[in-house]
């Protein structure tokens, strides 16, 4: 079989790819933008093809996709940092939705057949979710508070078009808080996780900067999230959408306190107001039901398992 990543160099896309090699008889190809970091994939990269695509570019796309002409698809690409999105809400926009419906219509014209195509789309999607709404179903209604997560809703509904439409056999995943070794560190978890070993090396003062710290988010680990990326497209019904979740809601603060009880030193917490959103998402809490019963994926990483392994890798780093 052969699979096609977008975003393959990216954080989730580089654990999707060692995960896809750990399976029988799967070709793994990527694509990546010609300045992005090859770091994230270092290991692999005698086992993997890799292709310099715009994927803004409909003609490269379609090049690509006539090339490869795969079985799966898994499309991770995508502007994903949403304080970002506020800075520059036209580029998030754009490059979301034209990347995904560039790839559609690639599909469609080269009349590449029987290919499973997951679309990775986020619990930003429902945005202000009110406490009796929770845990969250993915019929619960989406009020996005982000142009981040505008394109994302935008991204997730082009997907079921397409199935309606034109019958491509695409699945919608919304995949909540995920983290571990590799995240960037512009999201919080990463961050954190790196003013931590920044202080312990001696790099930066004993002073953890921290934004809202009350905000609570279902964090899952991210290579449990790969796998149900992969078994989404093996045992999902197309044209369907899918939490993926852990089912426990950790606030920001809760993590921070396990990261700060990880430490080997005393550090002092201050709150930083350019690290505060114009509105945020104060609970975000999700049910994973309906993929645990299509699937049978459940999460198997302890949260603590997964911030240890996020500290360790910046130990290592700095």
């Amino acid at each position: 079989m052969r699979a096609l990543i977008t975003g393959m160099t990216g954080f989730a896309g580089s654990h999707l790819a060692e995960y896809l090699l750990t399976l029988d008889n799967v070709e793994v190809h990527g694509i990546r933008r010609w300045r992005s970091p090859l770091e994230n994939i270092e290991g692999i990269l005698d086992r993997v093809t890799l292709h310099d695509t715009e994927l803004r570019d409909a003609h490269a796309v379609r090049q690509l996709v006539n090339k490869v002409r795969p079985a799966r698809i898994y499309h991770l690409a995508a502007q994903s940092f949403v304080p970002t999105s506020w800075n520059s809400p036209g580029d998030t926009l754009m490059n979301n939705i034209s990347a995904e419906l560039n790839i559609f219509e690639a599909v469609l014209k080269e009349g590449v057949e029987d290919v499973r195509i997951q679309c990775a789309g986020s619990s930003e999607e429902y945005g202000l979710v009110h406490p009796e709404e929770t845990p969250i179903k993915e019929t619960n209604p989406l009020r996005p508070l982000s142009p981040y997560a505008v394109s994302k809703v935008t991204q997730d509904y082009l997907a079921y078009q397409y199935n309606q439409s034109y019958g491509l056999y695409t699945v919608r995943t919304r995949g909540f808080n995920h983290t571990g070794p590799r995240r960037g560190d512009v999201f919080v978890t990463s961050n954190f996780a790196r003013q931590v070993a920044e202080i312990e090396a001696g790099k930066r003062e004993p002073v953890m900067m921290v934004g809202n710290l009350e905000a609570r988010r279902d964090f899952t680990d991210v290579r449990d999230v790969v796998k149900a990326y992969y078994v989404s497209l093996e045992k999902c019904r197309p044209g369907e959408v899918y939490n993926i979740c852990s089912g426990k809601a950790w606030s920001i603060r809760e993590m921070l306190d396990l990261l700060l009880d990880m430490a080997s030193i005393k550090v002092e917490v201050r709150q930083d107001p350019a690290r505060m959103r114009p509105s945020d998402v104060e609970l975000l809490l999700g049910d994973n039901t309906r993929l645990r019963e299509a699937t049978g994926w459940e999460p198997t990483i302890p949260f603590e398992q997964t911030m240890k392994d996020l500290l360790d890798h910046w130990r290592a780093r700095v």
